[in-house]
């Protein structure tokens, strides 16, 4: 699992072994629960056991923002800062030709949708500070351009590294610093 080293996983194994037998059958129903209730929010695609994710039913958000993630460890590390009171739209990834990952592999239509028919007055790229990034960020500049304004949020991050891995003080000024793309 991501994340996990070699010692971690032999150590939550050991674990799991000296559980009783109800528990760990507890535990996969769980997991094999989560994995068929939890889906895609119809809106913004973040991850949600409802059609429709809170963030998306919310009347306290902000209906002129709305933030463009590449997926949903993004939206809830922004989300820890509880500075950012928009919308959002989970694209599922970012741009990577070498990949094999193109714009129509990602949730990019729906987005151009959306933002030409919604109250949308600014799109907010909070993508990583990459190549992959880079080149979606341009891409999607120059989609919705002809709707909103599209800004980027502040490079505090250092280039190449993960959102979900920046702390909230470092997020938060990223989001407040954020720029205009020409």
């Amino acid at each position: 699992m991501p994340g996990i080293g070699p010692r971690t996983a032999q150590r939550l194994a050991l674990h799991l072994l000296r559980q009783p037998e109800e528990q760990i059958k507890a535990f996969s129903n769980a997991l094999l629960n989560a994995r068929t209730k939890v889906g895609q929010c119809k809106t913004c695609f973040h991850l949600t056991a409802e059609e429709e994710c809170e963030i998306c039913l919310s009347s306290k958000r902000n209906d002129a923002l709305l933030c463009v993630v590449a997926d949903s460890r993004d939206l809830i590390a922004l989300e820890r800062t509880r500075e950012y009171r928009g919308h959002y739209h989970v694209l599922g990834g970012l741009i990577s030709p070498m990949d094999g990952i193109g714009p129509e592999l990602l949730t990019i239509s729906a987005l151009v949708t959306r933002v030409s028919n919604e109250k949308t007055l600014e799109v907010i790229l909070a993508l990583t500070p990459s190549v992959e990034g880079d080149t979606t960020s341009l891409y999607l500049a120059k989609l919705l351009k002809p709707f909103v304004k599209v800004t980027r949020i502040a490079y505090g991050l250092p280039v190449g590294s993960e959102l979900e891995y920046a702390d909230e003080v470092t997020l938060t000024r990223a989001i407040e610093g954020r720029r205009e793309i020409e």
